[in-house]
């Protein structure tokens, strides 16, 4: 059992800095946006459908809210992230289209182009030249989806070459930017706005660095009209609370300030430095997700365990979430984390790779 405290945690009865959390810049703790739900709450649930009589003027103000934070003219909120996706991709995507698919997208997005019922054609990970040639041999639709930082691995997607190659043939682009929404990109917009990349359709989650619940597609009018009329996961779920949309509401301007964010690059920055002096393999992430590479499945869940011991939380993560073989314990920074926190960490991160042989 795991009760999180901000940038720590109790685990198994124990105080520990907490190295698994997505609340990138604390919002979830921020006390503006606590009270602006508690102010919100008139009942637990609108307890029905948005098409039925869940559809409280707070959703279409967030909605509003997050079409001008992300540049596109509508959007439209889901309960969660993962229904998002599933919503966006099996109302846009049939049995007469093609989907090409990042080898290292999220499971909600390999489960979206199952559900969907289309060709599915998978590009080795950011391999612009791959996702060329598949699009040259493929006629008919074509949609092109990948993230715009990786869950598991921390990168950014090649996102403007792959943009690039979808406009010359034609296709739908969709970008799952979960991670980087909020945290990079100019006002903090995300990935496609940091690449300058033109992109169809944008999905993500009001809890990452919004610290709050939910998800959310970004497009243009007409896709929106779409889903409301065709995605499932939106007609036969029942609204996301308006208490949850009025936090979030409350936590979008605080989160564009610029200051969260620097105190995150910094805890960033110290902890790669920290980690790379120490010998560890970090992989190629470039954001505040840190893949701190194991190998083997079985001494990733040691390591985890060992640190653990010295007082710090980071989950081992394995086959299959990640490929055989590839076993990693996935650090997540905030900016909650304090310099003591840090320094705590990459020290107990240092002391058990030495005593176990990672480095």
């Amino acid at each position: 059992m795991v009760v999180v405290n901000g940038p720590t945690a109790m685990v198994e009865g124990r105080e520990v800095v907490h190295l698994c959390s997505n609340d990138y810049l604390g919002l979830s703790r921020d006390a503006r946006v606590v009270r602006q739900m508690k102010d919100a709450i008139q009942s637990v649930s609108q307890c029905s459908s948005r098409l039925i009589a869940g559809n409280h003027p707070v959703l279409l103000e967030l909605e509003q809210k997050l079409a001008e934070h992300r540049k596109t003219q509508a959007a439209l909120v889901y309960p969660t992230g993962y229904s998002a996706n599933l919503g966006l991709v099996s109302s846009i995507a049939d049995k007469n289209s093609t989907i090409f698919s990042d080898e290292l997208n999220h499971a909600s997005i390999i489960d979206a182009c199952r559900l969907s019922g289309a060709t599915v054609r998978v590009f080795g990970h950011n391999s612009a030249p791959e996702l060329a040639r598949l699009m040259r041999e493929t006629k008919g639709r074509k949609i092109v989806i990948t993230e715009g930082i990786f869950s598991m691995d921390g990168d950014f997607s090649e996102l403007k070459e792959i943009c690039a190659i979808a406009r010359e043939h034609g296709a739908i682009t969709v970008v799952d930017d979960a991670h980087g929404d909020f945290v990079f990109g100019p006002d903090f917009s995300g990935i496609p706005a940091m690449f300058k990349a033109k992109v169809d359709v944008h999905v993500s989650s009001l809890s990452k660095a919004l610290g709050c619940f939910g998800g959310y597609v970004a497009s243009s009018s007409a896709i929106r009209e779409l889903l409301i009329n065709t995605s499932r996961q939106f007609i036969y779920t029942s609204a996301l609370p308006d208490h949850l949309c009025a936090a979030a509401i409350s936590a979008i301007p605080l989160a564009t300030r610029g200051h969260l964010q620097t105190k995150l690059q910094k805890n960033i920055l110290r902890f790669r430095e920290s980690m790379e002096s120490a010998g560890f393999v970090l992989g190629g992430s470039s954001s505040q997700i840190i893949p701190i590479m194991v190998g083997s499945e079985k001494l990733s869940v040691d390591f985890s365990r060992e640190l653990l011991g010295a007082g710090v939380f980071a989950q081992a993560i394995r086959y299959p979430t990640v490929k055989k073989g590839m076993a990693r314990l996935r650090v997540s920074l905030t900016a909650m984390h304090s310099v003591a926190h840090i320094d705590l960490a990459t020290e107990a991160f240092r002391k058990a790779g030495l005593k176990m042989k990672i480095i």
